[in-house]
């Protein structure tokens, strides 16, 4: 069982952590979520939160720490965006995860489905 969980831990990437650590917060998470209907600026992301600028702007390094997020300056201005690769990512090892416990519950299903009839 032990080979079983240390193979398993080692699928993770260092970037995976990353992003999980980033997304742990609900402010970091809201902000993902705000930046996945469009991109905006850092004013504009701390107009939506009860904080001030400069804890937006430590949130926001954190998330682009991560790779979940990138900015740009245009002028004096510093718009954010989702990086929709590593969003990708987390969402793929989600997937995953589901697709493994439908399998074991499929299997579970038919098992008892079996005993049923005997």
């Amino acid at each position: 069982m032990l080979h079983v969980i240390l193979k398993y831990m080692l699928q993770y990437s260092r970037e995976l952590d990353a992003s999980f650590a980033a997304l742990a917060d609900p402010t970091r998470r809201a902000v993902v979520a705000y930046l996945c209907e469009r991109p905006a600026s850092v004013g504009e992301l701390a107009n939506q939160l009860p904080m001030s600028l400069s804890a937006v702007g430590q949130h926001l390094r954190l998330l682009e720490a991560a790779g979940l997020i990138s900015t740009e300056k245009k002028g004096r201005t510093r718009f954010c965006r989702v990086e929709q690769e590593k969003l990708a990512a987390v969402e793929a090892w989600f997937a995953e995860r589901r697709r493994r416990t439908e399998r074991r519950l499929d299997r579970l299903e038919a098992f008892l489905d079996r005993d049923d009839t005997e």
